[in-house]
Parts: C-alpha cells; structure tokens; sequence
C-alpha cells in the first residue's frame, strides 16, 4: 500500500527529533547554504533560510551563488521584554544580523541578514538574553499572542500570564534546540539509535501544519483573534474580574492564487472555559488537529480545512470526549477596534503607557529618523518595559509621571514623532516580502508606505485624514499580514500587481471580498478615491468603511467561516 503523506512527514519522521544534519551542514563554509532536508528541520528552531533576492540576478551572471542569510524569529509569548533585554536584542541587530529589530504580526522579534557562521552566535546571544527561538517557526504551536499591555488591567495581565503557560505546555521537548545551538556538542548521526528523547504530545510527527494561538481582551481584538487556528477571548463580570474563556477554532489565513481548495477563513467560536480549564482545553485541541489534520496535502493541513472537513460539532465534540468534560456555552462578548492605542494612555495605577507607531514594524535608523538610536536610549535610561503587538507597534509601558518629557524628549530629539500622519497609517500592516522572503510575489514594506502617502490625497479629498480605516498589504495569498481581515487588503498577485479586496469588518469579525484583480499603483487609486469619497458623504453614524462598501453594494458580505470566493463581482 503507498504512503501518501506529504514528504515533509517523512522528513520529520527521519530527522531524529528534529537535529537532522543541521550540525554538519553548518560546518561547510563552501556555502552559505544548508540542506535542502535541513531549510525544513530549522524553521523549528525558529529560522528560515533565504536570499536577497535583489542580487539574484547579478550574481547568477557571475556565477555565484545566492547571496544567502538567515532570518531568525524569536518565541516571546504575551511580546514583553525588560530594557536590558532590549539593549541586548538590539546588540544582536548590530552584531549579526542587518542592523534592523523587526516587529512581527505575531507580536514578537526576528532578525534578517544573519549570514551561516553566525547562526550559532546569534542563538547563544539570543539565549544570553533569557530568550529563545523555539517552535517559533515549523508544523508546532508557534509563539502565543496575547493583548498587548499586560499592565493595563488585571485581566489584561491573567492573559499575559496564561499566554506564558500555555506557550510553555505546548513546547517541544527534544533536547535538540539546545545541543545544537547552545551546548555545542557533538549531535548524533541521525541514522544511529535515537536518543532518548520523546515527544509526548507532538510524537515523532509533530503536527501536519503551524499552530497559532492569540488571546484577546475585549473591547480591543488587537490580536485578530478570529484569524488563527486556536483563540481565547476573555469573559469578564460587571466588576471587570475575569470569568473565563471563550474559546474559537479554525481561523486562518493563507491561500494560494488560483486554488479554489484553499481559502482564508474566520474562527467559530465553540465554546467556553474557566481559567483552571484553558491549558487543558488548548492542548486537545491541538492535539485533535494533530491527529485529525490532513497530513497528506500541506495545502489543506491547518485546523481550519479540519474544521471544513468535519464540522465544529463533531470537532467540539472530540475535543470534549479528550477532555472528560463538556465546554460550556459561549458567553457574550463585543470587540469595538482591532487596532492599537496609540499615544499616550494613563493605567489604573497611574503608570503612563505609550502606544508608538512603527512603519512596518520596522525598527531603524535613517536619515532624520533615528528611531532605533531613540529606543535604545530609552531602554539604557531604564525604568520601562516594552510590549510588542500584534499589528507590528511598540507600547512603552509602566513610564512615571516625571519620565514622560524625557521619552518625549529623547523622541523628538531623534526625529520620531509620537503623531502619525493619517488613520489609514496608523491602522497598517505590511509583511517584509521583498528581497528576503522566498514566497513574495511583489512588494510589500517597501511599497505601502508610498501608497498610503498618495492614498492620504484622497483622503485628503473626503475630509478622511484621521478617520481610522484599516489596510494591510502582503506580498503573496500566504497570509502573514493578515490582509483578508482588512478593511482594504492588497494581497501579491506580480511584481507591481496586487489583487485588492475590500469589506472586512472594523473589529476583525468578517473577511472581505475580492473587488479588483491583477491592479497596480495608479489603478488602485483611481478605484479607492471615488469610494473614499462616497464613504464620507453617504455613510451613516458610526459606520465603518468596511460596513459601508457592503451596504453600498460595492462587494457582498462574507457570511461565518465561508470563504470569499463565491458571489464575487469584479470591477
């Protein structure tokens, strides 16, 4: 009878827990390069491989190979680090990796540009931190995203802590992350006897796909809760005391261009847990999707296609008979926002908190805009601590009364200012795509802040400028900045084509629609502005741009968990 599973089972059914021949391929300084086998067994360990793909061409003329480098992403469940851990995190940035910190969609850390011989440094340097880069990457459950500001609130601190714990639970056990790239000794031939090491959740397989995991405090859904395969939202009573869990599954959302079978898709909310529950309750349901998943298509391998195949009563219901006990019925709840507060924000315990725009997420120095220099002198000044989100900002968080004139001033003293220039900006995400990332088809953080600056004429036009619309762009249908869950999302069709889709909801409920195909710069806005325009003078109180195309009848809603490829009309 033939196996059918996928190659990357095998791979990781041969890989001795996940060592393969990472150690020998790092050993080679022939090449940049490691194995093909081994590009697959280190996104485990929190890494990806890829190549500037701007000197491709140059170089192939000259008959080098490809200019290779290692991004590297950091597991920092709840996105919180100390200012000492941030002057270490931005030594490594100076050190090893492009000089650049960029702030992920996932609420967290990764580096770019870290050639082969430094791989192991930076690991170590990462470790000196007190941080890791396990499971960040690879078919595990990937870091824990959580509201951001565990400060801000008792229960916004109860998810902070549950998104710690639950990111622990869920870790891999093999010894190899540390034998590898920490303790420097000799690994294993992995067609030797195995070690003794085990798997007791995630086994010799691990799981069919990457598993993502967000909590959400309402009213805020800063972590688009709804978009990934496993959510908390938080259930609190009258006094604000937390009660529980709602719990939703099979969010996502990759797809690929021209495959009908693969589709973004919104989370259900199955049900609700208490907080003694939670781990428990999130263990089976990964442990459902490990056995449940399609191992044999990784195009359909995430909980949500699970989910497609067979129903949330009968997934509950799994998940319920490995727990030994029923969920309870989901509670009420109401996300108002999906974006972050930014500015500055005063605590209950009178700590100030500021919420700072980041382009991209993209932490540097250029001309006039020193914005890493700044940072890194708030964190030498100490006293803070800081909070990665999700939508790729940076909130400086428990800052004294008597320390806010000197971030202020240190800010603007390095060319950062706390104000943004429109809500459409404030409200962004861009994906890194161009040159590093193997999958983009076209720009990415390159290309949106432009667009934004030309779209804020049209804005500019309506009378739109501070009105809080959120965009989001990626490079490919693969999903990382979330676009599908945007009010506007432009997804990489072609280098300098985009498909644009247009009708998600403000608070992150609804997907949106495909409007127009295979559009460029001018093209996009030339359809945006006219819209824009009408959205100012047509809509009703309250409304959302989001909420108005669908009652304008420019795209129809997107129902549930249905994907938005039915009752598409194309302008």
């Amino acid at each position: 009878m033939t196996d059918k599973r996928a190659k990357n089972e095998f791979l990781k059914e041969d890989s001795h827990y996940l060592r393969g021949t990472i150690v020998d391929g790092l050993s080679h300084v022939e090449t940049g390069a490691i194995a093909e086998d081994d590009t697959q067994l280190i996104k485990f360990h929190g890494s990806y491989m890829q190549d500037h793909r701007d000197v491709r061409g140059e170089r192939a003329k000259k008959k080098l190979e490809k200019a290779y480098s290692f991004m590297i992403r950091l597991r920092l469940p709840g996105g919180i680090v100390s200012p000492d851990q941030w002057l270490k995190l931005d030594d490594i940035a100076g050190t090893y990796a492009n000089g650049t910190l960029r702030l992920t969609t996932r609420a967290t850390f990764q580096y770019h540009g870290v050639i082969k011989s430094n791989l192991r440094r930076t690991m170590q340097a990462i470790n000196g931190a007190c941080l890791d880069t396990i499971a960040a990457c690879g078919d595990v459950n990937r870091n824990v995203m959580v509201a951001a500001n565990p400060f801000f609130s008792p229960v916004h601190a109860a998810a902070g802590d549950f998104a710690r714990k639950v990111s622990d639970h869920l870790l891999p056990k093999t010894s190899a992350y540390h034998e590898i790239w920490l303790e420097g000794e000799k690994v294993e031939d992995k067609t030797r006897p195995a070690a003794p090491d085990t798997e007791p959740l995630y086994g010799r397989h691990y799981l069919p796909r990457k598993f993502k995991i967000v909590i959400a405090v309402p009213p805020v859904n800063d972590g688009d809760v709804f978009a990934h395969d496993l959510g908390f939202i938080a259930i609190t009573d009258a006094k604000g005391a937390l009660q529980g869990w709602n719990v939703s599954v099979g969010g996502g959302m990759g797809m690929t261009h021209g495959d009908t079978a693969t589709f973004p898709r919104t989370a259900d909310v199955m049900g609700f847990c208490t907080p003694e529950q939670a781990i428990d309750v999130a263990e089976k349901v990964m442990l459902v999707q490990r056995d449940w998943g399609n191992r044999e298509n990784r195009a359909n391998a995430r909980l949500k296609y699970t989910i497609e195949r067979f129903g949330l009563d009968k997934f509950r219901a799994e998940v319920e008979s490995r727990l030994g006990y029923k969920l309870g019925e989901a509670r009420p709840f109401k996300f108002t926002t999906m974006g972050d507060p930014l500015g500055w924000r005063q605590g209950p315990d009178k700590k100030w908190h500021l919420g700072l725009y980041i382009d991209s997420g993209r932490i540097k120095d250029v001309p006039d805009f020193h914005l890493r220099t700044a940072l890194r002198e708030i964190a030498k000044a100490g006293g803070v601590t800081f909070a990665v989100t999700g939508n790729q900002n940076l909130i400086i968080c428990n800052v004294a009364t008597k320390q806010k004139a000197k971030i202020e001033a240190l800010l603007k003293q390095h060319g950062v200012s706390i104000a943004t220039s429109s809500g459409l900006r404030r409200n962004s995400i861009a994906c890194v795509a161009l040159p590093t990332c193997g999958l983009a088809l076209a720009e990415s953080e390159r290309f949106l802040p432009e667009l934004i600056t030309a779209i804020e004429s049209s804005l500019d036009k309506a009378g739109l400028r501070n009105d809080d619309i959120v965009i989001r762009m990626t490079g490919c249908p693969n999903g990382c900045g979330r676009p599908f869950i945007a009010e506007i999302g432009l997804v990489g069709r072609a280098p300098g084509l985009y498909n644009l889709y247009l009708g998600a909801a403000h608070d992150g409920t609804r997907l949106n629609k495909l409007y127009a195909q295979d559009v460029g710069k001018a093209r996009i806005l030339e359809l945006l502005e006219p819209l824009l325009i009408r959205y100012a003078n047509e809509r009703e109180q309250d409304e959302r741009f989001g909420d108005f195309v669908i009652r304008a009848g420019v795209v129809k809603p997107t129902l549930g968990g249905n994907t938005f490829h039915s009752d598409i009309t194309l302008v």
